[in-house]
């Protein structure tokens, strides 16, 4: 084992099936003789840290971020994170973000960024969700048992209009199927050596509003900071 530690961050929406993914990387890397550990970030309730350390045997904790959206949670506690896996003799960290927020994104500089849609959600779906997509290094999309061919290829043109030379991956995850593509890209990932300085991927959203800091007042004149009006429309993320 090295002194570096590799960092695999697993987002989506709430359903989506990460955990049934995570369970087959999991098997994988202790497969391949890695020591794990887990985090998994929720908001108010998780269960999956107890669920995966006693199905594996691995070191796990979770962080609830209560009145704090999970991603930044996640930007404000990972390296702490990354100093207890490496405390507990991992040489792999996985992440489990509660993927709640789908403007934000989790994903680090130097880190393996997975974005876990259930064919289930719509063809549509993926055009809801662009930074989450964007910015990832692959696309799961679970379920796809359950679909028909056509829709799993709209769904697949969908995630290209957002990235369009994006790595996706088809899969039952509880079965493990069609997984041997994620498996290969995770045996590449390369650790995080002590004294690399990580960093967000992309940018957050612009600015702090009233309303973040918790002002209830209704209507735009009774704000200030970023605000927006019915015709601001199209003022919206579209992307890095």
């Amino acid at each position: 084992m090295t002194d570096g530690l590799r960092l695999m961050v697993i987002a989506g929406p709430p359903s989506a099936g990460k955990t049934a993914v995570i369970r087959q990387m999991i098997g994988h890397l202790q497969g391949k003789g890695s020591k794990v550990a887990f985090l998994k970030i929720d908001v108010v309730r998780a269960f999956e840290d107890e669920e995966l350390r006693e199905e594996f045997g691995i070191p796990t904790r979770k962080v609830y971020s209560g009145d704090m959206c999970p991603d930044h949670m996640s930007i404000m506690i990972i390296t702490d994170a990354m100093n207890w896996a490496k405390s507990e003799g991992a040489d792999t960290l996985i992440v489990e973000s509660a993927g709640l927020c789908l403007r934000c994104t989790p994903y680090f500089t130097d880190s393996f960024g997975i974005c876990v849609m259930s064919a289930l959600s719509g063809t549509r779906a993926p055009l809801k969700m662009a930074p989450m997509i964007d910015l990832s290094d692959m696309c799961i999309i679970t379920k796809t048992d359950l679909i028909s061919q056509a829709e799993k290829e709209v769904f697949r043109q969908s995630i290209r209009e957002v990235h369009p030379d994006m790595d996706i991956v088809e899969t039952n995850a509880i079965q493990g199927t069609g997984l041997r593509y994620l498996f290969r890209r995770m045996d590449e990932v390369q650790p995080i050596m002590p004294g690399t300085e990580i960093s967000l991927r992309g940018n957050p959203p612009l600015g702090v509003c009233t309303i973040c800091i918790g002002k209830k007042t209704v209507g735009w004149q009774n704000h200030f900071g970023v605000i927006r009006r019915i015709d601001d429309a199209d003022n919206i993320y579209r992307g890095e």
